[in-house]
């Protein structure tokens, strides 16, 4: 979670950079250097209860509702259905602070898995005509005793309810016990696998594999060049939307009012396939799983109609 340092940044920085559209369905370059790791998204409050309460996502995924304490002491309190490389993370309206917890905000986190790729995307940024703006997260586990966490890339510090960052995380967050990582499958391995806990594995969920948001025209144009940068393929669609493949994920983002902006929709796989499909309604959201090895879960516009 990123968006709780972004207004600090505005107020440091002095306002957004410069913004790209999207061109054609080609990415900067054939390597992919960043993977979807994580969305976000702010629900109303009723959802957000519901999901919190729901007995069916304790057995469907790895749930769990935490409390987190970032850099400079912000704290964001997020429901979490973990997977084996990906996760989501859903707000009630007020968990976060400030704007950034209003009804429809929504973010995206994108990772590096190989230690130095955040430099070649920051690079490629430039190239691209962006100013890249980057900072430090850390993590303090409850001691008063924080760990550099991740490093993290912007292409702007104001928006209008969307938000996405390019991540890379730091050697000294795997190096401490507290945050039960796993060893490197390989020299400079920083991949998602390895900060994720294998307990996906005793449920359903195993990983998200597309997500559908929508945004407004401005906050698309500032994350088009980080998709670009990552190595993701990127191509308009009607409605002046576009879609994001690469890396084992799909991302689509719709243009909208800010009034309209929100998480819609997001696919997951599952560990293994069922048999029979199974609907289940949480707050103002449908989960579909099933049949077969995939789940469904829509959101309701803003979360209310």
């Amino acid at each position: 979670m990123i968006v709780v340092l972004v207004a600090a940044l505005a107020a440091a920085i002095g306002g957004a950079v410069g913004t790209a559209q999207a061109e054609g369905s080609r990415s900067s370059s054939d390597r992919q250097l960043l993977f979807y790791n994580h969305s976000y998204g702010v629900l109303d409050r009723e959802t957000a209860d519901a999901i919190e309460h729901s007995d069916y996502l304790k057995d469907f995924a790895n749930f769990l509702v935490r409390t987190t304490t970032g850099t400079g002491g912000q704290t964001w309190t997020g429901r979490y259905l973990m997977g084996r490389e990906t996760y989501l993370e859903l707000f009630g309206v007020g968990d976060i602070s400030g704007p950034d917890g209003t009804l429809g905000s929504a973010g995206l986190g994108l990772s590096t898995e190989r230690d130095g790729d955040l430099a070649t995307v920051t690079e490629r940024l430039r190239n691209e005509g962006v100013t890249p703006i980057d900072f430090l997260q850390t993590r303090d586990f409850g001691d008063g005793v924080p760990v550099p966490w991740f490093d993290a890339v912007l292409t702007a510090t104001e928006y209008d309810a969307f938000n996405a960052w390019a991540m890379e995380y730091r050697p000294e967050y795997f190096a401490d016990p507290r945050s039960k990582t796993e060893p490197p499958s390989f020299p400079g391995d920083v991949g998602r696998e390895r900060v994720l806990s294998d307990d996906y594995s005793t449920h359903l969920m195993r990983d998200v594999t597309s997500i559908r948001v929508a945004v407004t025209e401005g906050d698309l144009a500032d994350t088009v060049p980080l998709l670009r940068a990552g190595g993701f393929a990127v191509k308009g669609v009607a409605g002046g939307g576009v879609v994001a493949q690469g890396g084992g994920t799909a991302i689509r983002f719709d243009v909208v009012p800010r009034e309209r902006a929100g998480l819609q929709r997001v696919d997951m796989s599952l560990n293994r396939p069922v048999k029979d499909r199974h609907v289940e309604r949480i707050g103002h959201s449908t989960l579909t799983v099933g049949p077969g090895s995939r789940a469904v879960w829509t959101f309701a516009e803003n979360g209310t109609r």
